[in-house]
């Protein structure tokens, strides 16, 4: 059975998610709540698996509710529920933690998948979000970044490394993609991470969007 909290202040969503998840056979909806302080009270007392967390809150943020989640519960997931997917917004999430992001407009069907993500390494980002993120970008809605040719530091395994992080595979299936150990994996996920400069696998493949790196860099 996985414990989900849902953090949402629009009641209407909220009762929805609520009654989506409580008619699985597999997950448990352990409150609906409109706060972040409501929701690190009862992610106190009942440690829930994942937390769906919108990012627009009275009082806190879900950015900081993501940073207090997880300080008490390191293992839970916390996937973010946005309306407005930009660069900022997304890296922010991921470096306090998040495991994921989904559309406000995602299908329940989108959600509860992403619910039953098993916990690990894996990047959820649905495929509209990341389109939009793009999107923006390309437009001139986020931040430049740094230059590409910033990136040259990148061995050419690690390239392949980034490139299966963004299909959104976790060590374990890139070990099997590339033929590698896992520990070999983890080591190339680890030094791509810190030439990058982030904190997560997700804020990883956020960052390298941004900049540009993932098209310049993606092996044929």
């Amino acid at each position: 059975m996985i414990h989900v909290l849902v953090v949402e202040d629009e009641r209407a969503l909220a009762g929805a998610l609520e009654v989506a998840i409580d008619v699985q056979p597999d997950l448990e909806c352990v409150g609906a709540v409109g706060t972040v302080e409501e929701a690190v009270q009862i992610a106190t007392e009942k440690a829930p698996g994942v937390v769906l967390m919108d990012i627009h809150l009275p009082g806190t943020d879900g950015i900081e509710g993501t940073w207090k989640i997880k300080a008490i519960h390191p293992t839970t997931r916390v996937l973010i529920l946005t309306a407005d997917a930009t660069v900022d917004l997304l890296t922010a999430a991921a470096a306090a933690g998040a495991a994921g992001f989904l559309a406000k407009d995602s299908s329940f069907a989108d959600i509860l998948a992403a619910i039953r993500t098993p916990v690990g390494e894996k990047i959820l980002v649905e495929a509209s979000t990341l389109a939009a993120l793009v999107e923006g970008e390309s437009s001139g809605g986020g931040r430049s970044g740094q230059p590409v040719d910033n990136w040259a530091g990148l061995t050419a395994r690690e390239q392949e490394v980034l490139a299966l992080m963004a299909e959104g595979l976790d060590p374990r299936a890139i070990a099997g993609r590339l033929v590698l150990s896992v520990h070999t994996v983890r080591g190339h996920v680890k030094n791509v991470m810190t030439k990058v400069g982030a904190h997560s696998q997700l804020e990883t493949v956020v960052v390298a969007t941004r900049t540009g790196l993932l098209a310049a860099r993606r092996p044929a």
